[in-house]
């Protein structure tokens, strides 16, 4: 299994209904792209220097199956949602 693990944060001024939609989106994907075990998206609800504001943990069959989604339709369809509201990202891949 391939895991995806992304972290953001959030432009000071991004409304939380942008990320409730940001959750939406992304877990629309679930069942759409061949490879895609599953996709679970969380909002922060902790404040703090070291905190993040969105969450998201996708498991794919295979690296390959990564490679997949990354330039599927669909998920290329949810990318323009983030671009405005997006500060910073972190992501940690692994295979398990």
């Amino acid at each position: 299994m391939f895991v995806h693990l992304v972290i953001w944060r959030t432009k000071p001024e991004t409304p939380h209904a942008a990320l409730v939609e940001a959750k939406r989106l992304l877990e629309s994907l679930n069942g759409q792209i061949p490879g895609l075990i599953r996709i679970e998206v969380g909002i922060n609800t902790q404040e703090g220097p070291n905190a993040g504001d969105l969450s998201l943990i996708s498991e794919f069959e295979s690296r390959a199956a990564f490679a997949t989604y990354n330039a599927h339709p669909a998920h290329e369809a949810v990318k323009p949602h983030f671009a405005g509201i997006i500060a910073e990202r972190r992501i940690v891949d692994y295979e398990t």
